[in-house]
């Protein structure tokens, strides 16, 4: 299939200044594209059956992923540690902010035993933001990897992490279980880190990853649109992500969850997505997942050889 280049785009009127002309949708109304098959099979009542019986979180239940359904019943499932309460407040977000609750030691074993019951062949675990840690939540992050690989060895794992605040040490004990894949979402542009993740740092986010390759594993980072950015900010965030030696990278829309989260800028076309991937391609990231459903883990399970 065949994209529109984004040099064309650019020409249309996309410069650093104001955001691509594309006539946004009605509010409260959704563009063709984003119709989903709502499901409830065996697969997704099995996941949804194991978390509830092992007192989990899922990312996709607490982000309000537009992919759950696919996923459940492709038996993936994103899980979310260290609690569902997130100490930071990002405009775009669905996970609930507030104090969070004491830490759950129990939790990475039970984490393992759901991949075990599962019988999943990648697991991916991310988190809440936990800055009242003196780490960050990087112990649970490690011990989670330790109880995976010890109850199902040939299971991939990815991690999703925070920026642990820029602590080294953090990081670095979650390098050292040498996880399949180290993710972690730069999420907006230079420009929007401010007002839209006012508690995070581009520099510091980029900082964290170059880290990361640097200590030889493999990265990746995710990227959503339609937040107020433009093409060639996107573009800029790319080619600093390649410039820390980022491998893999995923793209998708910014959909508001709730009337008193952050409002679409604008939808972007499949065709836009598509000359995005080509772009990411051509600039060396090793593969590009983007569309306007894609988050941050999705088809993550094909990407650990890509």
């Amino acid at each position: 299939m065949s994209f529109v280049p984004l040099n064309q785009l650019r020409a249309s009127g996309a410069d650093r200044s104001s955001p691509i002309s594309h006539r946004p949708s009605p509010i409260g109304r959704l563009p063709p594209w984003f119709k989903v098959k709502i499901s409830q099979g065996p697969d997704y009542q099995d996941i949804r059956q194991t978390m509830d019986k092992l007192a989990l979180h899922t990312i996709c239940e607490e982000a309000r992923c537009p992919n759950v359904w696919e996923c459940w019943n492709n038996r993936t499932a994103t899980f979310l540690i260290l609690g569902d309460i997130c100490t930071r407040r990002c405009h775009y977000c669905a996970v609930a902010t507030g104090r969070p609750l004491e830490l759950d030691r129990g939790e990475p074993l039970r984490v393992a035993q759901a991949v075990q019951a599962l019988g999943l062949r990648h697991a991916v675990i991310t988190s809440v933001n936990r800055d009242e840690l003196e780490d960050g939540g990087a112990s649970i992050f490690a011990e989670t990897i330790q109880q995976i690989r010890r109850l199902i060895p040939s299971c991939a794992v990815e991690v999703l992490i925070p920026d642990f605040e820029g602590n080294e040490a953090a990081l670095g004990s979650v390098l050292a279980e040498r996880p399949d894949i180290l993710n972690h979402n730069i999420e907006t542009v230079r420009r929007l880190f401010p007002p839209i993740r006012p508690q995070g740092k581009y520099d510091r986010s980029m900082e964290l990853l170059g880290r990361a390759k640097r200590a030889g594993a493999r990265t990746k980072s995710g990227l959503i649109v339609g937040m107020g950015e433009t093409i060639d900010e996107i573009s800029e965030v790319m080619r600093d992500l390649r410039s820390v030696g980022c491998d893999i990278l995923t793209i998708g829309q910014y959909l508001q969850p709730t009337k008193q989260h952050l409002p679409v800028a604008r939808f972007y076309h499949p065709e836009e997505f598509g000359a995005l991937e080509e772009e990411g391609l051509t600039l060396g990231f090793s593969h590009v997942e983007s569309g306007p459903l894609v988050r941050s883990s999705y088809h993550a399970e094909r990407q650990v050889s890509s």
